[in-house]
């Protein structure tokens, strides 16, 4: 069975979400942050050096990284569903928006969240933040606009990849600036499977 190394507060629901979509049995390990320090348990490290989360174990497969765990799990469980045909134009913008979400948008949203935590507000990291979060939220905004999903207008692993970033705007209460966005993140919701990983989220943590 399907074993996902669960930290609470991570990456993590976007995985639990496509497991849910694709129907598989599997089975949530949970770990709790450290109160103070909001590090990974050091059991983590047991089964990967580097005590990060989320980690898929798939019989003698151990996969990271949230991105590589989505296009493993949809290359050999999905049977063609999420992810558009090798070669056309819509995979190159999945692969392309796969990417971004750890990439371009990420870097900005991780500042603004390293000067929340770190108390300093240090008016170059914390402007820098601002105005790159601003500038590359309102591209995926532009994005989004007249559109219901990334690619093809159906769910695909872009979007699984994409819901934290949305995730990481309502956090921090920000996403009415961004109305595609905040549209796109209530078209996610109506999935039941992104409901129920909300649920298994809160109960694992």
């Amino acid at each position: 069975m399907i074993k996902l190394h669960h930290l609470n507060q991570s990456r993590s629901k976007r995985i639990i979400w496509l497991l849910e979509e694709l129907e598989v049995d599997y089975e949530i390990v949970p770990y709790l942050r450290d109160s103070v320090t909001f590090l990974a348990p050091p059991e983590l490290k047991s089964i990967h050096t580097l005590g990060k989360s989320p980690v898929l174990e798939d019989g003698e497969e151990i996969v990271t990284e949230s991105g590589a765990i989505t296009e493993y799990l949809i290359e050999k469980y999905a049977d063609g569903r999420f992810a558009p045909e090798r070669g056309c134009k819509a995979y190159t913008q999945y692969i392309q928006w796969m990417h971004f979400a750890e990439s371009s948008a990420m870097v900005p949203l991780l500042l603004k969240m390293f000067v929340a935590k770190d108390g300093a507000q240090t008016n170059f990291l914390a402007d820098y933040a601002d105005a790159e979060t601003m500038k590359v939220m309102g591209y995926v905004d532009q994005s989004l606009e007249g559109k219901t999903y990334f690619v093809e207008e159906r769910l695909t692993g872009a979007d699984f990849m994409m819901s934290f970033v949305v995730d990481v705007l309502n956090k921090f209460g920000v996403i009415e600036r961004f109305p595609n966005i905040q549209r796109y993140g209530v078209q996610l919701a109506t999935h039941p499977a992104f409901t129920k990983a909300e649920e298994l989220e809160v109960k694992f943590g």
